[in-house]
């Protein structure tokens, strides 16, 4: 029996790392007693904003037995998307993870295919595959198996690689070798992502007020106006903020991304201000129709490009 935890355990992580995952850690399905109470907490607070789907099936977020009935493990998989180029100066800014195609995309077609190999390789499972799409507590599973800490901007940090990836998921039936959680915190004394923040949205403690960062305005907000408390705080920043992830020092050993799909948009790199001014809602449409940036919407990138030129 063990010796066939091992195998199969060794067949996942070798599957992962072929489809481009840079880490893969394994722990055991249960329910996250205090991660539940911190997220009760933050939502009381209503520091969630008007991200009101937060506040939905609680139970199925802290419990993966609930997503998955018979759930006995949770693989959690770090993809990288540290871009292998930078924006101009000129270019309005873009978060990182958006330079390139609708990473939800890219992630469900590889967790397709790791579901597909597990059932070729060990037998019929009952599993489902998250990326951002479903009420699952990533960091805190990526914590518990070994991956990393959580730091003070509330970000998996990876003591070889930083915190430039996307989390998935995938929840099973199937039993595994445990990884041990990672036992450390790294960050220290630092508070560089604390300090320079650029509205103040990280609270002592790993605490984040989404009401209050950036990428909450830039992407999450759907109303028409931002709030005038925000002007002249958003540092030229369009969609998204990785201020926080680019002061860490630990993403100095950031590597550029290998998967084809992140391969950033020129017009991400290159357009002015004026340039995005000028673009109609048919060439947007075009230009980032496999883009995180529909997310936003044409109206969302005018919204705030309108409100970071005010004065």
């Amino acid at each position: 029996m063990q010796n066939n935890i091992n195998q199969h355990t060794g067949i996942i992580k070798q599957t992962a790392a072929e489809l481009g995952f840079a880490f893969c850690g394994i722990a055991k399905a249960e329910k996250l007693d205090t991660d539940a109470r911190r997220l009760e907490t933050w939502l009381s607070k209503g520091m969630n904003g008007t991200m009101h789907y937060m506040e939905n099936h609680f139970d199925l977020r802290v419990d993966p037995t609930k997503l998955v009935p018979g759930a006995k493990t949770v693989i959690t998989l770090l993809l990288n998307y540290y871009p292998t180029a930078k924006q101009t100066d000129e270019a309005p800014k873009i978060s990182k993870y958006a330079y390139g195609k609708d990473y939800h995309e890219v992630i469900r077609n590889k967790l397709h295919e790791l579901i597909a190999a597990i059932k070729t390789s060990v037998g019929d499972i009952n599993g489902r595959g998250f990326v951002d799409s479903a009420p699952v507590l990533e960091r805190a599973w990526a914590q518990r198996s070994g991956l990393g800490w959580i730091g003070k901007n509330g970000n998996l940090i990876n003591k070889q690689n930083g915190s430039f990836f996307f989390i998935a998921t995938l929840i099973c039936d199937l039993e595994l070798e445990y990884d041990s959680p990672f036992a450390n915190d790294y960050c220290g004394s630092c508070t560089r992502c604390v300090d320079e923040c650029p509205t103040d949205a990280i609270l002592p403690g790993k605490i984040i007020d989404g009401s209050k960062c950036i990428s909450y305005f830039t992407i999450e907000l759907k109303d028409a106006l931002i709030d005038e408390s925000m002007k002249g705080k958003f540092d030229n920043w369009m969609f998204g903020c990785d201020t926080c992830q680019d002061v860490c020092p630990w993403n100095r050993f950031s590597k550029a991304t290998t998967e084809t799909n992140f391969a950033p948009i020129p017009e991400i790199l290159n357009l002015s201000a004026d340039e995005w001014e000028e673009m109609s809602e048919e060439v947007f449409k075009q230009i980032f129709r496999h883009s995180p940036l529909k997310r936003t919407k044409f109206a969302g990138i005018k919204r705030n490009l309108k409100f970071m030129s005010e004065k």
